[in-house]
């Protein structure tokens, strides 16, 4: 038989308004799959840029394999995006926010290499930009020592990581001083709250430059809060000439050394004022500054609760 005459019934494509209307229920619909453990690493991945598998596992989950299953869901529902990492050495994948963790996020903190442009457009330039950053390794550090705090505090009901605050929202808040502290922090324990601001340090800059960093603290010290500067190395030797240098340095704030790798809650740091004593992080000096609305607006613990983890 010849093909038939009768015209073939043709299904219109769906208009632009329809189309709209579908990826709206769609991403309704991935939004209402996100748990409370979920918004909590959204809102880590949105101030603090990246973490490892590891870091997020153990800060969230009991244990390695329900971490890669529910990273796996995250991944796939776009709420994450991911890569190896080739920096490092250790070759997990390294997460930062997605497509939709930017719709949860859209007011997420600049790159961390460039902080003086502007926000990335979408969460795919969020992810170029990290992975291109010089400094990807260092970010991967410095979050490591607030990981442990939050992993410690999980097993520990009278310990708390009570505030983390990145580099550009530390220097965003304290900018009068002028200090660009790596990372911030509020720890609980042992029935203290002790503030501390982080440098952490990799050893590729000069003593020199590393030293600088404290006038900014000291001018902070002048009306804000007195936490210690912990200056966390690579290792022993780099430490004894910091507190080389340091000896004899009368300091507004306290300053305290540590070394990567040693627990940052356990006694790991030593006062440059008292070098034969290493302390536990809560056993610090640390003075919340002055109660002045003007002058110290951030006083901790007076801008709101906090939420770090389940």
């Amino acid at each position: 038989m010849g093909a038939s005459l009768v015209p073939t019934a043709r299904h219109p494509s769906p208009s632009p308004a329809r189309r709209s209307s579908s990826a709206r229920l769609d991403r309704l619909d991935r939004l209402r799959r996100l748990t409370g453990r979920d918004h909590d690493l959204l809102s880590w991945l949105a101030e603090h840029y990246v973490l490892s598998a590891d870091q997020i596992a153990d800060a969230l989950f009991p244990s390695r394999r329900s971490a890669r299953l529910r990273l796996a869901i995250l991944h796939q529902l776009e709420a994450v995006s991911r890569f190896v990492d080739v920096t490092t050495g250790s070759g997990q994948y390294l997460y930062t926010l997605g497509p939709l963790g930017m719709v949860v996020h859209p007011t997420a903190f600049n790159d961390p290499n460039r902080p003086d442009i502007p926000a990335p457009r979408s969460s795919i330039e969020r992810t170029e930009r990290i992975i291109g950053s010089r400094k990807l390794a260092h970010l991967l550090g410095t979050n490591q020592l607030f990981i442990d705090l939050i992993a410690y505090a999980r097993g520990n009901d009278n310990a708390k990581l009570a505030r983390w605050w990145s580099e550009q929202h530390a220097t965003a808040v304290f900018a009068r001083s002028g200090i660009r502290p790596d990372g911030h922090g509020v720890w609980a324990a042992g029935g203290r709250q002790v503030g501390f601001f982080l440098e952490h340090d990799n050893g590729t800059e000069p003593l020199g430059t590393v030293l600088r960093k404290l006038r900014g603290y000291e001018a902070l010290a002048a009306y804000g809060p007195r936490y210690p500067v912990l200056l966390r190395v690579p290792g022993r030797r780099r430490e004894r000439h910091l507190l080389s240098a340091l000896a004899g340095v009368p300091t507004a704030m306290p300053v305290a050394t540590g070394v990567h790798g040693e627990h940052p809650a356990g006694p790991a740091w030593t006062i440059t004022s008292d070098p034969d004593l290493r302390r536990w992080l809560h056993e610090l000096p640390s003075d919340h500054g002055p109660d002045n609305p003007a002058t110290n607006p951030h006083r901790f613990p007076d801008d709101g609760p906090t939420n770090l983890g389940p």
